[in-house]
């Protein structure tokens, strides 16, 4: 109890120090697993494309690079991927071991200082599932040849009705969100990349920050 002027006896100190620790380590805990569910709940997007334009396609065991056109659009991907997030961008880059996909993923590599890991893999299911527990809450692109899109999203229990990539289409991008943990739905997005697209202009205040006062 208190002495008679008001102040605290050592006993009631020490008390109000223990009360004070356990408040503190109750918080702690709290935050951590508040922290831990909304890290578990993580959702990973994949984004597949397929590698830029080569010059003669009927002769991909040859390994050709790109093709000037390829070379171009593999710059467009690159633009394209550099901000695909607004508050981050992709974390990792595969590709599969060939030339025309490496040169492919190498110009968006060299814009967000990224290694492009090899896509080699014997089980499509086992790669897939190694890459979630991997990359979870992340951004991944694939970069790969056209006939292994499909099975890829469907190992990630994404859309089973992918359309069939036509020898001649290089500018399909399929966007795969998986939720970590089960519940929610797998969605596959699809959009394309063609080589007049332009990045979008800044709003009107943004353009005129940009040229500064007195321009």
């Amino acid at each position: 109890m208190a002495t008679r002027d008001g102040r605290l006896t050592p006993a009631e100190r020490r008390r109000r120090r223990r009360r004070r620790r356990v408040l503190a380590a109750a918080y702690i805990l709290v935050a951590f697993v508040v922290a831990w569910y909304f890290e578990s709940q993580a959702t990973t997007t994949i984004v597949f494309v397929r590698h830029a334009d080569v010059a003669d396609p009927s002769r991909l065991d040859d390994d050709p690079p790109l093709s000037a056109i390829g070379r171009a659009r593999a710059d467009l991907l690159a633009r394209f991927l550099e901000h695909f997030d607004v508050v981050g961008g992709v974390n990792a880059i595969y590709a599969s071991p060939y030339r025309r996909a490496t040169e492919t993923a190498a110009p968006l590599a060299q814009r967000l200082g990224l290694d492009v890991l090899p896509a080699v893999y014997d089980d499509t299911e086992d790669f897939m599932e190694d890459i979630l527990g991997k990359h979870k809450g992340e951004i991944v692109l694939f970069v790969v040849d056209r006939e292994e899109i499909a099975p890829m999203i469907a190992e990630l229990h994404g859309s089973k009705r992918v359309p069939e990539i036509a020898p001649a289409e290089y500018d399909n991008l399929y966007i795969v969100t998986v939720p970590w943990g089960g519940g929610a739905k797998v969605k596959t997005l699809r959009t394309r990349y063609s080589l007049d697209w332009q990045p979008p202009s800044p709003p009107k205040e943004d353009a005129l920050s940009l040229r500064g006062p007195g321009a």
